[in-house]
């Protein structure tokens, strides 16, 4: 059967991982592969560290959008990709591949995952998730410092100069694009159940 393919948008910090996870959690038997669209970053690694850390990762023009596509058109197929790495510590993508095999349901997450047409004709379900903009700040201060090693100083300063304006002008207008908004990021177990059960209905009509 063909895949179906679900889209998870929202800003920077909405808690988009975490209703990917929570709705692959809730589907039982049913084999879940996961795109991060952070993967599919145009890769900088010519340029020095210091100059990488000036691009304006949160423009649409950042993203290596035909790889993409073409990797999502793929999965579609019930094909395997092998799926690029970004190393956020450097800024540039890894020399290794993440093997993603085939699978009934392929969920992908993004910030910018609807500004691409081509991608959302891909998508048979786009959910918005939806976060106030001081959590969603909160949220990526403390992944940065965790998990990238960035300082307090660097994440202000990005987020103020191209994340906030870069939500403002891109990732706020593709709201309209979605099936359904999720308010108060992932914890909310409400349309959680809703997305499950439209998924596991798609699923089972789409099998023999």
């Amino acid at each position: 059967m063909k895949p179906l393919i679900i889209g998870i948008a929202g800003g920077s910090g909405s808690g988009k991982s975490t209703v990917a996870r929570n709705v692959a959690a809730a589907l039982g038997d049913v084999s879940v592969a996961f795109i991060d669209m952070d993967a599919y970053y145009l890769d900088h690694g010519h340029l020095p560290l210091e100059d990488r850390k000036l691009v304006n990762w949160d423009h649409p023009n950042a993203f290596d959008w035909e790889h993409l596509v073409r990797h999502l058109g793929a999965l579609a197929s019930g094909e395997a990709i092998d799926k690029p790495v970004y190393d956020f510590v450097e800024h540039a993508r890894a020399e290794t591949c993440e093997r993603i095999p085939p699978a009934d349901v392929v969920v992908i997450d993004g910030i910018l995952l609807f500004t691409d047409a081509r991608v959302r004709d891909l998508c048979d379900i786009k959910v918005f998730v939806d976060a106030d903009a001081d959590v969603r700040l909160i949220r990526r201060i403390r992944r940065d410092m965790a998990k990238r090693g960035r300082p307090l100083a660097e994440i202000v300063e990005q987020y103020l100069a191209t994340v906030q304006p870069m939500h403002l002008e891109f990732v706020e207008p593709s709201k309209r694009y979605a099936d359904v908004i999720v308010p108060r990021g992932g914890h909310n177990p409400v349309a959680i159940e809703m997305i499950v059960a439209k998924i596991a209905r798609s699923v089972q009509g789409a099998r023999p």
